[in-house]
């Protein structure tokens, strides 16, 4: 994954191999073309910072709009310091940027309808799980009628859909 920078911004993002060949049909580049050669270019490799936890069920992992360039630090009153001493206050505390990008990842609810029909799907397949247990020549434990109540009361627990407390099969 690349991203494709002008005057220190990203302007296109995700930007691949393919359509850096195409932007530059009059040159000849190796196979496998090395990140010193992109940069050169001003073609950068992306960094995907870690997956935060999610719940699939009721959540969507949504990857961010455009990379972000790495912060190494920031600014202290030596590093903003001019050549005769003088300090520019309005550059201190600024940050000092590397030369990677990343790009991060946001958790963002599914739609009310959605996450509540989807909890109720796998509730129904948990409770079908057990369905054999309720036949009537079977005689039904107390540890699975409360467990197939639970799962039954499931959509009234507060936070429901996006709270749900699962319980414990038996």
């Amino acid at each position: 994954m690349h991203v494709k920078i002008t005057n220190d911004q990203p302007v296109e993002f995700p930007y691949t191999i393919g359509q850096f060949r195409r932007d530059h049909p009059q040159t000849s580049f190796p196979r496998i073309i090395p990140d010193t050669m992109l940069k050169r270019h001003l073609v950068h490799p992306v960094i995907e910072l870690s997956k935060p936890a999610y719940e699939p069920l009721v959540q969507n992992l949504v990857m961010g709009d455009m990379p972000h360039k790495e912060v190494i630090r920031l600014k202290t009153e030596n590093d903003a310091t001019n050549h005769i001493g003088e300090v520019d206050q309005s550059q201190v505390s600024q940050p000092i940027h590397g030369n990677r990008w990343f790009i991060g990842y946001t958790v963002v609810n599914k739609p009310q309808d959605q996450a509540e029909q989807a909890v109720r799907n796998k509730r129904d397949r948990l409770l079908q799980d057990t369905d054999w247990q309720a036949l009537s020549d079977n005689t039904m434990g107390e540890a699975v009628t409360t467990y197939r109540q639970a799962l039954r009361d499931v959509p009234d627990q507060d936070g429901f859909p996006f709270g749900v407390v699962w319980p414990t099969k038996p």
